[in-house]
């Protein structure tokens, strides 16, 4: 997973991402170091999984470990279900939104 290179001058306050992670669990590490850099940069995360990452135990670790990783590096809750997450785009909850990993066709 490319590293976001944030230096001591860049801003992310108040910038609103929707951070949705997906299955590929053996990123999720990563994943989180990278969410916990945007967040101590001042962006507020609203923190996106599917249904099968948000209630898999994996080798790479067990759900409910990284739910409350995720949750006290967001100080928000998990969106994780359709019904959730259908009013996002309408209600203008984000202004970004970033969908990792995100591996085809990047190499």
């Amino acid at each position: 997973m490319a590293a976001i290179n944030i230096s001591n001058t860049t801003s992310f306050t108040n910038l609103k991402i929707a951070y949705a992670l997906t299955g590929s669990y053996c990123t999720f590490a990563d994943s989180l170091a990278q969410m916990r850099l945007l967040a101590n940069a001042g962006a507020i995360i609203l923190p996106v999984m599917s249904a099968n990452a948000f209630s898999t135990d994996t080798r790479f670790g067990s759900a409910a470990s990284f739910r409350e990783q995720i949750e006290t590096i967001c100080s928000n809750k998990i969106i994780h279900t359709i019904v959730d997450a259908e009013p996002i785009g309408p209600q203008k909850m984000a202004d970004v939104m970033l969908v990792a990993p995100w591996w085809a066709g990047i190499w």
